[in-house]
């Protein structure tokens, strides 16, 4: 058992992450298992949608997700299904939608310096 207070902290808190994790892994259990029995576009929309949740906790690698989406992408084509890609979420539409396009401006071109060259006189010494 930890005996200073900020180690105490961090077991209480990585019991609760711990916990939290476990719950996200059942979850995806749970829809892959649902989704082996009953191959629909909502549940593959649904497992799409865990691994995706998996990913962004940092509980999955991005590219074991991807292998397992494409696993499940085959499976979903298998069964005569549509394979379409989970939607955007709502804020991560918000979030491109609130952006202002704003029209550049050309940029203006430098006005070119003359050149200037300095002719020698044509004037002879004569001696």
């Amino acid at each position: 058992m930890p005996i200073i207070k900020s180690a105490k902290k961090a077991a209480r808190q990585a019991e609760k992450r711990t916990e939290h994790n476990q719950q996200i892994k059942r979850d995806i259990k749970t829809a892959l298992k649902e989704f082996k029995a009953h191959p629909t576009a909502e549940n593959f929309r649904k497992i799409q949608s865990e691994y995706d949740k998996a990913v962004k906790k940092n509980l999955m690698e991005r590219n074991t997700a991807a292998r397992r989406k494409a696993a499940a992408a085959k499976i979903m084509k298998d069964a005569g299904g549509k394979v379409t890609a989970a939607k955007k979420s709502a804020s991560t539409a918000k979030k491109t939608s609130t952006k202002k396009t704003v029209a550049k401006k050309p940029v203006a071109k430098k006005p070119t310096a003359k050149k200037t060259t300095t002719k020698k006189s044509a004037t002879k010494t004569t001696k």
